[in-house]
């Protein structure tokens, strides 16, 4: 026989589903994403007021606690962020904006990144690409520049190839007549490369039928398949990772709720249900055999 009686009452709570619950409420409230885009947005500001020097040199020490105040402010945010994962701490590391930020907030305490006062400042400016996170648009196109660099990384090697390809003929037919352009397998990559946005195309059609007819059969053909057929092959890849990375994000977006019924009307139901019990009804006395009155006893009934 136990002695000792069942606890009663819930089991309390473990302390860090609690303060998830409480950060989590924080975070995902309106203020706080309006406040931290705008600490975004001043943020930014204050870099830009940097560049002026004499702004620069009259607010030397308001600048400088701005600066401490926006770093305090965001790794505030950063740890409000950690605490509403507090219930399950791989969340918060699987999500690569809380990486991004986390890495952007923690380098600016290492002290060779502190005396470093250029690599500081690119710190700071990459603290503005934060926004993508509260601009659901700004960061889908950052998902599909992401998703679009095995393509893109395709299209370099392919660009590369032809680059060389006609820069080695150019060279070989157009180094004597056009040394300044054509001179070497740099210079003529380089003019080729300039080409490819149709830059000085004129110029150079001109001058190269100066020196054979034929070039112009040369550079008509480079300008149809670089300027035209692989810049379209590019932009195709990016539309295609646009279209995945909208996908994406509306995958995992939260679902809509769907619209609750409305709640019934109780006169109708009490109605509904009298209507039923009456085809009941009806129904039972069209099953039952009809009723038949008994016959009245004559005189000689009754004396028998």
């Amino acid at each position: 026989m136990n002695d000792h009686p069942a606890p009663t009452g819930a089991t309390p709570r473990p302390l860090r589903h609690t303060l998830a619950e409480r950060a989590r409420a924080v975070t995902e409230a309106r203020w706080f994403a309006l406040t931290v885009f705008t600490l975004i947005l001043t943020n930014a500001a204050l870099l830009g007021a940097e560049t002026y020097s004499g702004l620069s040199r009259d607010w030397h020490h308001g600048l400088r606690l701005a600066e401490h105040l926006c770093l305090a402010a965001f790794t505030a945010e950063i740890a409000l962020r950690a605490c509403a994962h507090a219930d399950r701490p791989r969340d918060f590391f699987r999500d690569p904006w809380n990486l991004f930020d986390l890495a952007v907030i923690a380098c600016a305490f290492l002290p060779l990144v502190r005396e470093n006062t250029t690599v500081l400042r690119l710190l700071r400016l990459a603290r503005v690409l934060r926004t993508a996170r509260f601009l659901p648009q700004l960061r889908i196109v950052f998902v599909a520049v992401a998703r679009s660099l095995p393509g893109t990384v395709s299209f370099l090697l392919v660009g590369a190839l032809l680059l060389y390809v006609y820069a080695m003929v150019g060279w070989v037919f157009f180094s004597e007549a056009d040394p300044g352009q054509f001179g070497s397998i740099g210079r003529a990559v380089l003019t080729l490369f300039l080409l490819m946005t149709l830059d000085g195309l004129g110029d150079a059609v001109h001058a190269g039928l100066e020196i054979s007819r034929w070039s112009i059969v040369y550079y008509a053909s480079y300008v149809l398949l670089a300027s035209f057929v692989l810049v379209n092959v590019l932009i195709g890849v990016v539309i295609s990772s646009l279209d995945e990375a909208r996908e994406l994000e509306h995958a995992h977006s939260p679902a809509p709720e769907a619209p609750s019924a409305p709640a019934p009307d109780p006169a109708v139901d009490l109605r509904t249900r009298i209507a039923v019990a009456r085809r009941a009804l009806d129904d039972l006395e069209a099953v039952l055999p009809p009723h038949r009155p008994e016959p009245a006893p004559t005189p000689d009934t009754a004396r028998s």
